[in-house]
């Protein structure tokens, strides 16, 4: 493995094949779960964070079908027309049986992946929830680092409570299908009212039912409280100075409604920019990132904890034999590793 400042150096002056390079080999670092892979990991975050924050992050998920990929293979090609560098980090979902992954979203965009402006990096989800890998945050700075302007993240095809996306990106897109449920389906909470951008993709299919989706899921919104057409004169004077979600149609198979969307994450970009609301949404997912890092750092801690593991067979078999409850057996070696730790502050 190259020293760090080897690393920094290939990642943020080096010309577009090795720089290519340089990216996939500092994300798989980073990816890493060995010791010291992870503090050379850390060791590369921190030499590359003054590069990074220029980007713009846009979190695109929906469910499985509805065509994802393709969109981003034409708003990425789109983009690159408009001068941008495209980086795309797409998260495939991990077998719960072998716990591998096909990353073939690479495959999915043909034109894309080989354009020397774009770069896209598939990555496993091993059994992270929320949609994403655990690792994305730091591939995202990676590519900003590397000087990619718009940073794109796939998510798997999730449901309504993988919310995950929403807390890495500045703007949350959720993609939806004609005919994909009744009104009381369009008025679940959970995905639906983090999202910043609705889009309802293949709207080519059926233009009635597109039209119809577009209409319950922006009065879905009314009740969630983020559109509101019953503005007093205060609300109507502040109204352009605050991005109030939209929901629009497009087809990315027929290259229809591309510059309408990119159009709509312009407005939202200068309004939350002016407003400092895209600062202040960064500063709570670095926090947010940070106790996310801190929760699995003690997972982790957890599992080699020597009196945990000395416990761990017993336990187990304890409660997969039906002798003790689960939520027992858990306090117990959670008061094993708390008298270790107590002992070791003596």
């Amino acid at each position: 493995m190259q020293n760090t400042a080897t690393m920094v150096e290939s990642v943020v002056g080096a010309q577009a094949l090795p720089q290519r390079r340089a990216i996939a080999k500092a994300i798989t670092l980073l990816e890493s779960t060995r010791t010291d892979h992870r503090a050379q990991g850390d060791e590369l975050l921190t030499a590359l964070l003054p590069h990074t924050g220029k980007a713009f992050r846009l979190g695109i998920s929906g469910v499985p079908g509805v065509g994802k990929s393709t969109f981003i293979e034409v708003l990425g090609l789109y983009l690159i027309k408009q001068g941008h560098r495209v980086a795309v980090l797409t998260i495939d979902p991990s077998s719960s049986v072998s716990g591998g992954s096909i990353l073939g979203d690479k495959t999915r965009m043909e034109k894309l992946s080989v354009h020397e402006r774009a770069y896209i990096r598939p990555s496993p989800s091993s059994g992270t929830l929320g949609g994403v890998a655990e690792k994305t945050r730091e591939a995202m700075l990676v590519c900003e680092a590397a000087g990619y302007d718009i940073v794109i993240v796939e998510t798997v095809g999730v449901g309504q409570s993988e919310t995950a996306v929403a807390n890495m990106t500045d703007m949350f897109v959720l993609m939806q299908l004609p005919n994909a449920g009744d009104d009381l389906q369009a008025i679940k909470k959970g995905v639906m009212e983090l999202a910043d951008l609705v889009v309802i993709n293949k709207a080519d299919i059926d233009a009635d039912a597109a039209m119809r989706a577009q209409a319950q899921i922006a009065s879905a919104m009314r009740l969630f409280g983020l559109v509101n057409n019953a503005m007093g004169q205060a609300q109507a004077a502040a109204y352009d100075t605050f991005w109030h979600p939209q929901v629009i149609q497009l087809s990315a198979l027929h290259n229809k409604g591309v510059d309408i969307f990119w159009a709509a994450v312009t407005q939202f970009r200068n309004i939350q920019t002016a407003n400092g609301r895209l600062a202040e949404r960064r500063r709570h997912q670095s926090l947010a990132w940070m106790w996310e890092r801190i929760d699995a750092g003690l997972k982790q801690a957890f599992r080699q904890d020597p009196a945990v593991s000395a416990l761990l067979p017993t336990l187990v078999a304890d409660v997969e034999s039906g002798r003790i409850p689960a939520s027992t057996a858990a306090r117990n070696l959670l008061s094993a590793q708390s008298g270790r730790a107590r002992a070791a502050t003596k």
